[in-house]
Formats: C-alpha cells, structure tokens, sequence
C-alpha cells in the first residue's frame, strides 16, 4: 500500500503546524513529524528531526517568520536520533532563551551537548488557548511521553501509535501498559510521531492491543505446535509475518523476541540459548 503524502508543512488545526523532518525511511515512514504548538507569541516545538537536516531549518524558520514567533519550550518525546538528532541545529537558528525538555532515560545516557531539562509523568506547558499535559508513556523507550491536552482532546503520540503500521518497541509489558493508559484518555485525535494524522484514535489504539495481543497467540501457536523444536526468532517470524516486506524481518523478529521474553516471565515458554522452545506443562500423575 503507497504511503500517504505528507506536505512539508500542513497547518492541522487551530494550534498545531506540523514540519515535516526531511528524512524518510523504511522506519521513518514519511519522515519524523514535528509540531509547532499554540498560538501565542511563544509556542513549543515538539520534537526537532534528525541532525544534517537543512531542509528541515529552513521550513521552521520559515514558519517561525510567517507567524511571527518564537519558541519558548522544546519537548521530546524519546531519546531516539529521528527526533532528538536535530536538536543542536535547531538551537543555532532560533532565539537564545529556549528551554529544551525530555523525560530522563533509565537504560542509557543522554545525548551530549544539549542543555536538558528533565519532565515529570504530569508536567504541565501552557500557551496561549492551550496547555499540554506530559504522560510518560514507556515501552517504545524507556524515556517515551505523549502530550495530551485535556480540554480538546489531542494526542502527540510520538512513536507508539504511528499514523500508519504499528510500532516498534522495547519492552513489551510496559508497552501495553501505555497503550492502556493512552486508550483510558479517550484521545479525539492523535498527531503521530510519524504517519499521518488518526481521525479514530481510540480504535486504532485499540487495534494495537489487540494486534499485539494477537500476535503473541501466533507466537505461541507456533511453539505449542512443535513443542519439541527450539525456534530462534526470524524463523517464528518468517511463519506469521507472511504478509510483510522481508525487509522489515529483522525489526520484526525484535517484536518476536519481546513477546517470548514476556512468555518467559509468564512461564509459558523457556529460553534455550539463542533459542525458544514451549514449555511442557508436567503430568502430575
């Protein structure tokens, strides 16, 4: 299926200008998708792309002069280089009293060389006609938030609900958990991390519990099936990722993995080397 088209800079809404990263890919889709927010003289930017970017510069300032702005607050929704990469740029070419913000990491450092200021899970920024509430939503990273506003409804959902395809993610137990906590908000309208804007957020969030939960079925089908076969990953996904690009095997067969390291936890399934086997329940005849 062709991807959606995504114009370098598409003014969404009342509040929220989208300027497209410039840097497309097989995990980028489009690009990163990044938000000027509000619609006072200071206004926030959420996330900044990747670095080497100039194209990317040159439409947030152009933007920036058309609505005759500064940014006051930049927010990033996770450590990952598509949207924390152009951090630095950015800096050198709008005004000096920014404030840059990003949930601290649990698993790693932090990028060098940009002046951090650390969120908390309920983090509130107003602007002008809006205030935007921080929820630290992990499992695609550590560090991942989503910013919800309360009185309209919008959802920045960062990388854990694309506007196309799923996401990929870390750790799957917290995942779910986000994704249950994301769907309890009853979001009107998610401005995804990449993808195009979801006109039905509830159902398609409610589309990746289920998916994800299906999947694991799969997952397992598989390993009761032959339960005397130890399985690495890529031949599971091979089986039940059938109707997806081989290209995007390898990230899918990380997906795999999360889900057995969670049937491991459950007990269901054991880990045999780089191997997975179903775990035999004994008779206890």
């Amino acid at each position: 299926m062709a991807r959606a088209v995504i114009p370098p800079i598409s003014r969404l809404c009342e509040g929220v200008i989208r300027i497209l990263g410039m840097n497309p890919g097989m995990m980028e889709l489009q690009g990163t998708n990044t938000y000027l927010l509000g619609s006072g003289k200071r206004r926030i930017l959420l996330d900044a792309g990747d670095e080497n970017k100039p194209e990317y510069i040159q439409n947030l300032q152009k933007v920036l002069k058309e609505e005759d702005v500064d940014l006051e607050h930049i927010i990033i929704t996770h450590w990952h280089h598509d949207h924390i990469g152009g951090v630095k740029e950015v800096l050198k070419h709008v005004n000096a009293d920014v404030s840059v913000w990003k949930y601290p990491r649990t698993d790693g450092d932090e990028q060098e060389g940009i002046p951090l200021k650390f969120l908390k899970d309920g983090h509130e920024f107003k602007t002008e006609n809006a205030t935007f509430k921080v929820c630290h939503t992990p499992g695609h990273t550590t560090d991942h938030i989503v910013l919800f506003s309360p009185t309209t409804g919008q959802m920045f959902s960062g990388d854990n609900v694309l506007g196309e395809g799923t996401a990929v993610f870390e750790d799957l137990y917290e995942y779910m958990r986000s994704l249950s906590l994301m769907v309890g908000m009853k979001p009107t309208v998610i401005f995804p991390g990449h993808g195009p804007v979801v006109e039905d957020p509830v159902k398609k969030i409610t589309y990746y519990i289920d998916h994800r939960n299906a999947r694991e079925a799969q997952v397992l089908k598989v390993l009761c099936d032959n339960p005397d076969k130890i399985f690495s990953a890529l031949e599971i996904v091979k089986i039940i990722y059938v109707d997806v690009n081989e290209n995007l095997h390898y990230a899918a067969s990380i997906n795999v993995t999360h889900h057995l390291e969670k049937l491991v936890k459950e007990g269901k399934v054991i880990s045999s080397g780089d191997g997975w086997q179903y775990r035999k329940l004994e008779s206890s005849l």
